[in-house]
């Protein structure tokens, strides 16, 4: 039997012989504590201090109907659960009847052999303590979840502290952040390598939790820094081959992390940028949709891949939106998850609406869920080209 929980019985009779009895039987077996409560009145009071495995209940009893004394152990929180097997002279159909509508687990006629005394005790003891056992973990694990969710919101407003202010000038970049109800992987950030370039990024890291969390952290901490060992981070192909060479998923606990990034130079209105596996950005200019796709694999997950630098004109006034999956991949009310082509003609069909764009898309997608909370992060940069003027 279990050493957390040791097997207790509450013998509540009025008779001190049935008592002693009981007590005699009991007396040789290890494991066993017996408290015996010839008042009635008194048995609620005592179990409560006692908390028996097994209450051992009298029917007949002055001043207190031993019936009632069921309910009251069921109304009661202490005794709540509590195995409790009624005694009786005789046997008596109607009254047993009686006794298991109001709560009772067992009959017997007092009192019978002792192992049979045993037996019974021991049954319902088992299934009582393995019934405490379970609440005890249930109990330590609601408690272990409380200390990591917390723990994780922690992390989460660490992540949160890292993301850059919003950025007015020759561009202006606003941001949404929409975590899910678990740690993510989304990163992005924004930062001026020189007075004349601009780098820009948002990458998202496989699964969920700490692990994906630090890794996000470190890869954009990398790139903020420019710390990238031997690479002119002007440069957006070498910037991922790098990162690639760096985070290989066998050294990440087999995580990798999709990334889009980006080197604006206002002198000339180029904007090179660099494509690893990440939904491709949409630059809107001059009435037409250009999606910034590139076919290089998610970084970590080939040695030695090697990414190219692609560039585009951007005119005045054009904006580019970064974002990660979980801006489309909503599951949509007949469980359907609305499809990449959608979010890109819903984006392109209502970016002139007023307000925010990001805002009006986060209630879109909120809507879709039926405000139920988003399945992955959900990360959106809105970036505009104004005359392209050095900051």
């Amino acid at each position: 039997m279990s050493e957390s929980f040791p097997i207790k019985v509450l013998l509540v009779d009025d008779q001190p012989i049935v008592g002693e009895t009981l007590r005699q039987m009991l007396a040789n077996e290890p494991g066993i504590e017996f408290r015996f409560c010839p008042e009635p009145s008194k048995a609620i009071a005592i179990a409560s201090e006692f908390r028996p495995t097994v209450i051992l209940q009298d029917l007949v009893m002055p001043d207190v109907d031993g019936l009632q004394l069921v309910r009251f152990y069921r109304a009661n929180t202490a005794t709540r659960d509590t195995p409790l097997v009624v005694l009786s002279s005789k046997e008596e159909a109607a009254i047993k009847a009686k006794a298991f509508a109001l709560g009772a687990n067992d009959y017997m006629v007092k009192l019978p052999d002792r192992l049979e005394v045993l037996a019974r005790i021991r049954y319902h003891s088992r299934g009582y303590i393995a019934l405490l056992e379970r609440n005890e973990a249930y109990a330590k694990l609601a408690e272990s979840q409380r200390e990591l969710a917390a723990e994780v919101n922690q992390a989460a407003r660490y992540v949160k502290s890292l993301l850059p202010k919003y950025l007015t000038g020759p561009v202006s970049i606003e941001w949404r952040f929409i975590p899910s109800t678990q740690l993510g992987g989304d990163m992005f950030g924004y930062h001026w390598l020189d007075r004349e370039n601009l780098a820009m990024f948002l990458l998202d890291v496989s699964g969920h939790g700490v692990g994906s969390s630090l890794l996000a952290v470190s890869a954009a901490n990398l790139l903020t820094a420019q710390s990238l060992p031997g690479v002119d981070c002007r440069d957006a192909g070498p910037v991922l081959t790098k990162l690639n060479d760096i985070f290989q998923m066998d050294r990440q606990d087999n995580k990798y992390f999709t990334i889009w990034y980006g080197v604006y130079r206002p002198a000339d209105r180029s904007l090179a940028w660099s494509n690893g596996g990440h939904p491709a950005a949409l630059l809107y200019q001059n009435g037409g949709l250009n999606a910034l796709d590139a076919d290089g694999l998610a970084i970590g997950m080939i040695p030695d891949m090697s990414y190219a630098t692609h560039q585009v004109i951007v005119e005045p006034g054009a904006q580019l939106l970064l974002y990660s999956d979980g801006a489309y991949e909503i599951e949509k009310e007949d469980g359907k998850m609305w499809e990449f082509n959608e979010f890109v003609t819903h984006m392109t069909a209502h970016r002139e609406d007023p307000g925010p764009v990001l805002d009006r898309h986060i209630e879109f997608i909120r809507r879709m869920r039926n405000d139920q909370p988003l399945g992955d992060d959900c990360s959106m940069m809105d970036i505009r080209f104004a005359q392209g003027l050095l900051p």
